[in-house]
């Protein structure tokens, strides 16, 4: 009497070996591997997704974004000697949507962003001092702002007014608000 094989031992060859009607097995599947077993060789895999919900990522690009929308708005300031309101909403926005982008939902985020928009705003008028003083006294903008930071705050002080607070609060309220915009 002959023997029969249980059709499950029929169909599988033998460690990779092709079918009897000539097809080969499909891979197993790896363990812990992102692209599916069934993706071709050399197929295009899609990039990661973007890192979110990061807070210690999202507050260190808020911080670099108030570095350098502060010093831009600063530039721009001392440029054309007068501060615009605007230009403060829009560092406002700036550090709050790059915190937001990358911090996620957190609550922390859009409070630290706030924070970090009024020292933008500060830095910037104090860069804006410096270029202006700069100018008169025929020096670099960074030599007056660095070699003479406490005659830049000084000044900062003596010219403050109203309309610094306002700018002060227009670009919390916007860092703020584009902290909650970025995670939409």
């Amino acid at each position: 009497m002959s023997q029969s094989t249980p059709p499950s031992e029929q169909s599988t060859p033998p460690s990779g070996a092709p079918f009897p009607d000539g097809t080969a097995p499909a891979p197993a599947p790896v363990l812990g591997a992102d692209v599916p077993a069934t993706a071709p060789v050399g197929a295009d895999v899609p990039a990661p997704a973007p890192a979110r919900g990061n807070v210690a990522l999202g507050l260190v690009a808020a911080l670099a974004a108030a570095l350098v929308a502060g010093g831009v708005y600063g530039g721009v300031a001392g440029a054309i000697e007068r501060e615009i309101g605007w230009a403060a909403i829009g560092v406002g926005f700036l550090v709050g949507f790059a915190a937001g982008k990358l911090g996620g939902r957190n609550p922390v985020v859009p409070v630290v962003s706030a924070l970090l928009s009024l020292g933008a705003v500060y830095l910037g008028q104090l860069l804006a001092i410096a270029v202006i003083a700069g100018n008169e006294l025929k020096v670099s903008a960074s030599e007056m702002f660095f070699d003479n930071f406490g005659l830049m705050t000084d000044a900062w002080s003596a010219s403050k007014d109203f309309m610094t607070l306002v700018f002060f609060a227009l670009a919390a309220f916007a860092a703020f608000a584009g902290a909650k915009k970025a995670t939409e």
